[in-house]
């Protein structure tokens, strides 16, 4: 009696798993074609950072940290990031930001849409916001199985695993953004005769801009946190450093791998969250 009964039993996982098969069946030269394109942008991507003299960058980085945020800023992050080339992981870091700005950029190119059209259409929001959540609560690792067989190992699959999981901020903060404008800019827009179109560019997307900025942030977060676990399906970078570090128990190695990832984290996520809080609109 203690025990659960055995004639109750639920298989869904194996239907998951019979419509990824059928897709690789039937649409195995379509991801081939995505793979292969999302390859080839990220590894121009890759080529030109590290090709990049390290001293620009940082200078980039600097003149970027002062301007968004003030002088001091600027220059810690730089000496932070001269901190990881002294690790000797200055290639290795430009690896994995190029893995992170081609996820996010797919991420703010399907998110920010899918946002918009969620906020348009209420059917299609009783079914996104329960899916938005099981993609945000699925353990990460669970992603990469996916990956896997779709693309192979390698960094397309980290692309992708990488950009499922940080798609799902964007989404919800565009919606919650353009959903969020108040209503008499919207009817005072329509007064005036502009079209639904003219409307949300030119008043609820300017007004959500904030919001979308920090879903930006977030969504730039989120795929930093997936760059350890992208490591294990072939994915080169800080993460793989982390990874080797775990598997050898090399203390050293395995701090200063970290220690740079945040590096790296805080960096961006400071430098995203002050663009963001330059276009929120002051509080009367």
């Amino acid at each position: 009696m203690t025990n659960f009964p055995a004639a109750i039993s639920f298989k869904i996982g194996i239907y998951v798993e019979y419509f990824v098969k059928w897709l690789m069946k039937y649409y195995g030269n379509v991801f081939d074609a995505i793979g292969a394109s999302i390859l080839w942008f990220l590894l121009n991507i890759e080529k030109f950072l590290i090709w990049l003299p390290w001293w620009i960058f940082v200078l980039v980085i600097f003149i970027m940290g002062w301007r968004i945020k003030k002088f001091m800023a600027g220059l810690l992050y730089a000496a932070l990031l001269i901190l990881i080339g002294g690790f000797g992981y200055w290639e290795l870091m430009m690896s994995t930001l190029a893995v992170v700005l081609i996820s996010v950029v797919i991420s703010v190119v399907i998110g920010i849409p899918l946002g918009i059209f969620i906020t348009y259409n209420a059917k299609i929001e009783v079914f996104m916001k329960p899916t938005l959540d099981a993609m945000q609560t699925m353990p990460s690792f669970v992603y990469l199985i996916p990956a896997l067989l779709l693309f192979g190992l390698g960094k397309v699959p980290a692309v992708f695993a990488t950009t499922i999981y940080s798609l799902p901020p964007m989404i919800r903060l565009t919606e919650l953004g353009v959903r969020n404008v108040p209503k008499e800019m919207v009817e005072a827009a329509h007064a005036f005769g502009s079209s639904k179109w003219q409307t949300l560019v030119k008043v609820q997307l300017p007004q959500a801009l904030p919001t979308i900025m920090t879903g930006i942030n977030q969504t730039t977060m989120m795929a930093l946190a997936m760059v350890v676990i992208s490591s294990m399906i072939g994915a080169k970078g800080l993460g793989m450093e982390v990874l080797i570090a775990i598997s050898r128990i090399d203390i050293a190695r395995g701090f200063e791998s970290g220690l740079s990832i945040v590096i790296l984290a805080i960096i961006i996520d400071r430098l995203s969250q002050g663009i963001a809080n330059r276009y929120k609109i002051p509080e009367k």
